[in-house]
């Protein structure tokens, strides 16, 4: 058996550090998203996501691989989406065993709405925390733990396509 490889006092404090924000982040965010416009941050996410494709419509598959959810927590959040009228879900034309997901009307006018406070919490929480050169340097970073965490490139963040538009 190999012997366990212990963090050094350097490595516990970055790992400790940056577990606290991956804990405080999602919260603070859906704070805001939840008080400025009644989404979570997932929810603003995937309608995002939806806005930004072509005919603003996906597969329920390759929504799902875009969101890094597992199809039973984007089915949860899709039929509450769907409720409040953001979303459509239908059969794949091409395909009847696919679904696809489509953004209506009041779905893009909710990302609308709802970018600019996301944007601006974004930016307090992260962006102009930071100096331009450690904007590039979490860029990196977060690069190279796609690599380990997303290794197939399901999510566009990690995909080389991404890469500074």
């Amino acid at each position: 058996m190999d012997e366990t490889r212990w963090l050094s006092q350097r490595e516990q404090e970055a790992w400790v550090r940056f577990a606290a924000v991956l804990e405080l982040l999602p919260s603070a965010l859906d704070t805001q998203l939840n008080k400025d416009t009644g989404l979570t941050h997932f929810e603003y996410f995937c309608l995002s996501v939806l806005s930004e494709t072509s005919g603003r419509k996906l597969l329920t598959s390759e929504l799902a691989a875009r969101t890094n959810a597992s199809l039973p927590r984007l089915s949860r959040v899709l039929t509450k989406l769907e409720s409040r009228e953001f979303i459509t879900r239908a059969p794949c034309t091409s395909d009847r065993r696919a679904t696809e997901v489509t953004l209506t009307d009041s779905g893009w006018d909710k990302v609308v709405a709802s970018a600019p406070g996301h944007v601006a919490e974004v930016r307090r929480l992260v962006i102009d925390t930071l100096e331009p050169e450690e904007i590039d340097q979490l860029a990196n970073i977060s690069a190279k733990l796609l690599t380990r965490l997303d290794p197939d490139q399901r999510m566009l963040a990690s995909s080389p396509l991404y890469r500074r538009r």
